[in-house]
């Protein structure tokens, strides 16, 4: 007991001192949940998040357009590989974090449960949803766990490509026809209030942040986030003459930030308990996707151990 103590303090110690934790370094038990819980949810993510644009590829406006989108995805898949590779670190298996995110053990951000209806919402995904992320992200590029945060510095890099890509396709349309900026505003209306809800619960109902925040995984809380990204987005809506579909929301001369409305937390706890408009749609084809590929994987692990079997066989020969 003495010496779990004593590795304890030191842990502690040695995160306070912001020195960043690697894979065969000692670290307490919820220290590693916390993270598989963490990094698997963002990896889960970037994967389901891959759906809502994916069906717009071959919709796309202009050749132009569908490879710039066609691009995102694949960024998007490869932000998922890294993720899923950084979690490994920490003594999980893929196949055991794919298998809880197909049997709903495992979350993903509930953003991603929301419908896209026209062409404005691969703008306004790309505008507020890779905007919110990036605002969460960018902190993790100073997460204690080493592999988590190195993994994020190209994660934010190309995010902030896409969050450029978003903000450009409303810009287009919000200077177009009357439709085309009708179409953004919609946009806008429908994604706002679940763009707010991806930064999670208030603090004084976040069941995670503070010890995240105190293990140096998180540097900012749920709360503060949000504020930021409220405080950053609304002059672009501005910019892009789109109006904020908030009533209260007002500048506020003593802080310095903007006020804005009440959440309605009630609907992001519907969507994370699974009866949001896609959940079910999301995970159907997400499952179909993994079962679809499963020769691709058997292939892949034949071909390997063959040319395992080959080399051992030309080792010993030798």
């Amino acid at each position: 007991m003495t010496q779990e103590m004593d590795l304890n303090q030191r842990f502690e110690d040695y995160i306070a001192s912001d020195q960043k934790i690697e894979a065969k370094d000692w670290m307490p038990d919820a220290y590693r949940k916390t993270l598989i819980r963490q990094i698997s949810q963002h990896a889960h993510s970037e994967i389901i998040g891959m759906q809502p644009e994916g069906n717009w590829i071959t919709r796309a406006p202009s050749l132009k357009r569908k490879s710039i989108l066609l691009a995102k995805v694949q960024d998007e898949a490869g932000h998922g590989l890294y993720l899923y590779s950084a979690a490994e670190t920490l003594g999980i298996s893929r196949d055991e974090m794919l298998d809880a995110l197909h049997t709903g053990q495992a979350k993903y951000s509930s953003i991603f449960n929301y419908p896209t209806l026209t062409w404005a919402d691969m703008g306004a995904i790309g505008w507020l949803v890779d905007g919110a992320a990036i605002m969460n992200q960018v902190p993790l590029c100073k997460c204690s766990y080493g592999p988590y945060a190195r993994a994020m510095v190209r994660v934010c890099k190309e995010e902030s490509f896409h969050q450029r890509q978003g903000f450009q396709i409303m810009l287009n349309l919000s200077q177009g026809t009357t439709e085309q900026k009708e179409m953004a505003q919609d946009a806008l209306n429908r994604w706002w209030w679940p763009s707010l809800m991806m930064f999670g619960p208030n603090d004084a109902s976040s069941k995670h942040s503070e010890q995240s925040m105190r293990w140096k995984i998180k540097r900012f809380s749920n709360d503060e986030l949000r504020q930021r990204f409220v405080d950053m987005t609304v002059p672009q809506a501005e910019l892009l003459g789109l109006t904020v579909p908030d009533p209260d929301l007002q500048w506020n001369e003593e802080t310095g930030h903007y006020d804005f409305g009440p959440i309605d937390w009630s609907e992001f706890e519907q969507v994370v308990a699974g009866n949001g408009p896609c959940n079910r749609e999301r995970i159907e084809t997400r499952v179909k996707a993994h079962e679809n590929g499963a020769w691709v994987r058997e292939a892949a692990a034949a071909y390997a151990t063959k040319s395992a079997e080959r080399t051992s066989s030309q080792t010993s020969a030798a």
